[in-house]
């Protein structure tokens, strides 16, 4: 199973990478999806381990990632105010 969803996230990335390159984009939006990825990830990454709540954390699976990904820091803002409401 593991081996079949590495498969379709490589041939996913192909794809993306043919589409650009076809499509002759600037890289601009893709410079601002990755800075914007990077920082929900140093964000989950400060809530988790950094101690300012000791009830908080927010498990790194696809559907924080994917949320993380999508939404960026008001994504994960987002998550810990589930969080802190529902649990």
């Amino acid at each position: 199973m593991k081996l079949f969803l590495s498969g379709v996230l490589v041939v996913s990335l192909l794809l993306l990478l043919y589409t650009v390159v076809k499509q002759r984009l600037s890289l601009r939006w893709l410079k601002a999806l990755a800075i914007n990825v990077i920082l929900a990830a140093l964000m989950i990454y400060v809530v988790n381990f950094s101690g300012l709540f000791s009830d908080l954390y927010i498990p790194l699976n696809p559907a924080t990632m994917g949320t993380a990904a999508l939404l960026g820091v008001p994504g994960v803002l987002l998550m810990i105010c589930i969080k802190l409401t529902l649990f």
